[in-house]
């Protein structure tokens, strides 16, 4: 079974969502493309 594929919003280079979002133990997520070195944090889940 393969993973859900993400694209990152600046480069648009696409990649499997384990490789570019991390969860932190407070329920932050933080994406982090490795094409573009594009970061973002704090994303909205939806458990808040």
């Amino acid at each position: 079974m393969s993973l859900p594929i993400v694209r990152c919003p600046q480069c648009h280079k696409e990649a499997e969502i384990d490789a570019v979002l991390t969860a932190q133990s407070n329920q932050n997520v933080i994406f982090n493309c490795p094409g573009c070195g594009y970061e973002a944090r704090n994303i909205e889940t939806s458990k808040g």
